[in-house]
């Protein structure tokens, strides 16, 4: 019965992908202009609402792959929103140099959209902060320029698959491929319910989400079986705005975050010393051998 009702409800749920332009390696012969195209024509035969995709233009230094896979990015009517220049870690820096990295990160912004739809902000790792005064002046200076803060509440940590993929497309590993799509849709379904139940733990409701992926060599490759498996569980697919327009995206659990950062849920969860439900842990060892 439980199952049913998980399939049968249907949740409005944001697709946003960070570390554009590339997250990880890419096998030989692919570039990031390939996997742009590749995710965007996927996107659009599945009428996917319009993603934002959270851009570190450090990458783009001496890179003209990186920023043509960016114009296409914008070109095939997707969104771009910051994530430092950097992808600076805040728990390792000053609040003044995390502030200068979000502002160097604004030129190529504003190049790619003048439009002005790009202020919103991700945090790398999700770090808010290691301490309330961190916390505090990043969020103040945020609202200060305008940023709205591109929460999370759906992730398992999907850039783990992008290298692995890319070592085993180059060792031409059948099997290994084929174990790499297996194991990234069971640890998505099941992170995706243990979400849903923080949710409820947090909130005491169903809420709009927000899913967090990263643009790398295995985006293209699963995005199909991803976007199947979002169907299967009921989701409706809608804009990071429509998704954030929920009330509980205006919380703020108003506490220093652990070393490891955290979605919106998470923070909750340890600002209210709630239990965590219960994980399978995720196949890290496994991910960093394969295809070696």
């Amino acid at each position: 019965m439980l199952g049913c009702c998980i399939v049968c409800r249907a949740e409005d749920l944001a697709i946003t992908f960070d570390d554009l332009p590339l997250n990880g390696t890419l096998q030989p012969g692919v570039t990031p202009v390939q996997v742009v195209e590749d995710v965007v024509a996927i996107l659009k035969s599945r009428q996917v609402p319009p993603v934002y995709g959270f851009i570190n233009s450090k990458k783009l230094e001496g890179n003209l792959e990186g920023a043509a896979a960016l114009a296409r990015w914008v070109d095939g009517g997707q969104h771009v929103g910051s994530h430092t220049y950097s992808h600076m870690d805040l728990h390792q820096n000053t609040v003044d140099a995390f502030t200068r990295d979000v502002a160097l990160n604004e030129p190529i912004l504003k190049l790619l959209d003048p439009a002005d739809k790009w202020h919103w902000f991700r945090y790398p790792y999700l770090r808010e902060g290691d301490t309330l005064d961190k916390r505090h002046a990043v969020r103040s200076h945020l609202q200060q320029h305008h940023y709205r803060i591109a929460q999370v509440t759906l992730d398992y940590e999907d850039y783990l698959w992008n290298s692995a993929y890319a070592r085993c497309v180059e060792r031409q590993d059948v099997k290994s491929i084929a174990w790499l799509k297996s194991s990234y849709i069971s640890i998505a379904a099941e992170y995706i319910e243990l979400d849903r139940q923080m949710a409820h733990l947090v909130f005491g409701r169903e809420i709009k989400h927000v899913l967090l992926l990263h643009l790398g060599a295995f985006s293209s490759t699963i995005l199909p079986d991803l976007l199947d498996l979002l169907h299967d569980k009921g989701f409706k697919l809608v804009t990071l705005e429509e998704a954030q327009s929920d009330p509980v995206y205006e919380t703020d659990p108003d506490a220093a975050a652990s070393r490891f950062g955290g979605t919106l849920l998470e923070q909750w969860m340890d600002a209210r010393q709630l239990k965590y439900p219960k994980a399978t842990r995720k196949p890290y060892e496994q991910l960093d051998a394969i295809c070696r």
